[in-house]
């Protein structure tokens, strides 16, 4: 048996493989597991509970010997994080194909999921963990740092949350982005986090700024911060229910109130209260059955003492981490008075082609990566919140692996944007070449019915045409690996999300397929929003077309229901 080993990608321009596309899936599965970007590289576990690269050490080495030797038109399979088989493609088709935790639907709970798993069949990829292209908190942040951007319009008229405080839970993958985003927001952002490793992980990245010694002194110096209009973020080793407690307790309403535990994931993401890191560990692997319940209690208390701080008047949001959803299942039946985030902040982007784009540098250059974010503010001067996210993301992140940034560019931007950074690489202007993907939380890759696609204007919340088609679409696009994953997010029985990756290095091929891939995988995004009645995405039609023989609710055969 393979055991855990240190894990880091290589950098430079020299190849391994007998391909850039192939060199590139090997450096970011790497990357995924270094332990600056993973949350838990040992046991091959990148973010989001138990979000995982590989099923195994074994089958992470057979990934990388085969990767390796991969011929130029030849496709690996991976099916949940065990590569397969190799079979003879084309060269224009992708090199990796890869497909994790899907079940057919009667059996898609996670109770069967934790049986299959069990039975070593099957691998929890997450989103962006399964499909090697997770580059750090920082693939979360600007989702975080649009949605406070929105929240702060809308609520409080404000452009940034000055002399707010934010409140909320969990440090790990992707709740690790909430101190940094509130930060940049110029908002006091108070996290409790449970397991101090995290905690010190957010410190050492430079996404935290400190740790308070209890709650009653990460309350006050969080309250002292706002009324002197500091933006700071402060961590607070709690459980998120003692947190909230103390402020209901005290009689204390932050302005702004959401969660970003692994509540999607009860047995490994929550911690139930009254239990610290280790005690957890112990009950998880001596009796689940009882771990999940206690949890699932755990996670009902914490959300009942959330909405007693939104009746009071915190404003709120769930970020997509179904947690409202397992307390609803425990008996709390008003637990979705919290809105989710997607249809209240982040769904006219999507009904635009925007959503969490991401590059990287395999040179492992920093510099790299501040040559394109000149490029982008150069490219698309009018484009304020994007200049914006840009101009504080260089300032504010530090890099995790290899470098990398994400930013909100939407259709008919992404592929202009990669076309120009392909013909970087070409004149040597940059390093090495780069990578270009993005989250499957995005336009048109997912369907999740409490978050991406909750509350769609035409009720089309749980149709899962949509993500198949984007794999499929990106398949025949000539992406370099193509995913389809099911559970990410909001968790097992909840979603199903495509992700695609396409590699520029420079040559005139490579400058087809990056226009083809970006151009179409953004597309059927508008696409899917345009056939759901949004405005915003039909006027993107018409500004870059695409053929859209029959769409719109209006073209749709209705029934009358009987209720």
């Amino acid at each position: 048996m393979s055991q855990p080993r240190e894990v880091q990608a290589a950098t430079g321009n020299r190849l391994t493989c007998k391909g850039w596309p192939q060199e590139a899936a090997m450096r970011m599965l790497m990357n995924n597991l270094d332990r600056r970007v993973g949350e838990k590289p040992d046991e091959l576990i990148v973010y989001g509970g138990r979000g995982r690269a590989a099923r195994s050490w074994e089958a992470f080495e057979a990934i990388v010997a085969t990767l390796r030797e991969l011929e130029n038109d030849e496709t690996l399979l991976v099916q949940s994080g065990k590569p397969v088989a190799v079979f003879r493609t084309q060269p224009e088709a992708p090199r990796v194909l890869i497909a994790n935790a899907n079940l057919v639907g009667k059996w898609a709970t996670l109770e069967e999921f934790n049986r299959l798993e069990a039975m070593g069949l099957t691998m929890y990829g997450q989103m962006t963990a399964g499909s090697w292209i997770y580059i750090g908190s920082q693939g979360v942040i600007q989702g975080t740092f649009e949605t406070m951007a929105a929240l702060s319009q809308q609520k409080f008229g404000q452009e940034t949350l000055r002399g707010r405080l934010y409140v909320s839970a969990g440090l790990g993958g992707m709740g690790g982005a909430q101190p940094l985003a509130g930060k940049m927001m110029d908002a006091v952002a108070l996290l409790a986090e449970v397991d101090p490793s995290r905690i010190q992980k957010r410190l050492d990245s430079g996404y935290l700024d400190e740790v308070a010694p209890s709650i009653e002194a990460g309350v006050k110096a969080a309250l002292d911060y706002k009324k002197k209009g500091e933006a700071r973020s402060i961590a607070v080793q709690c459980h998120a229910s003692e947190l909230l407690q103390y402020l209901v307790d005290q009689n204390i309403t932050p302005d702004v109130l959401s969660d970003q535990t692994a509540a999607h994931d009860p047995l490994v993401g929550y911690i139930p209260d009254g239990y610290d890191v280790a005690a957890a560990a112990k009950l998880r692997a001596s009796d689940p059955e009882q771990y999940l319940r206690l949890a699932r209690a755990s996670i009902a208390h914490h959300v009942e003492l959330w909405l007693t701080l939104l009746r009071r008047g915190a404003e709120s949001f769930e970020y997509g981490n179904n947690i409202r959803r397992e307390a609803y299942d425990q008996g709390v039946k008003d637990a979705f008075d919290i809105p989710g985030y997607v249809p209240a902040y982040i769904r006219d982007l999507f009904a635009q082609g925007k959503g969490p784009f991401r590059w990287a540098a395999l040179s492992g250059d920093p510099e790299d990566i501040y040559k394109t974010d000149r490029l982008v503010l150069e490219m698309f001067p009018e484009n304020a919140a994007m200049r914006r996210w840009i101009t504080l993301a260089g300032k504010h992140i530090h890099f995790q692996g290899l470098p990398a940034r994400i930013a909100y560019l939407g259709f008919g931007e992404r592929e202009e944007f990669g076309v120009r950074v392909n013909d970087m690489v070409r004149k040597g202007e940059l390093k090495a070449p780069i990578v270009f993907g993005r989250d499957h939380h995005d336009t048109g890759s997912v369907a999740s019915p409490y978050r991406e696609t909750e509350a769609m204007r035409d009720g089309s919340d749980a149709i899962a045409d949509w993500p198949i088609l984007n794999a499929l679409l990106s398949t025949a696009s000539g992406a370099h690996w193509v995913s389809f994953h099911h559970g990410g997010g909001t968790g097992i029985g909840y979603s199903l999300h495509a992700g695609m990756v396409v590699v520029g290095d420079g040559s005139k091929e490579a400058e087809s397929r990056v226009w083809r891939v970006l151009h179409n995988d953004a597309g059927i995004g508008v696409v899917r929003h345009a056939d759901a009645g949004y405005e915003l995405s039909r006027r993107k039609l018409q500004d870059v077309p695409i053929h859209t023989p029959l769409i719109g609710p209006e073209s749709q055969p209705r029934k009358e229901v009987t209720k």
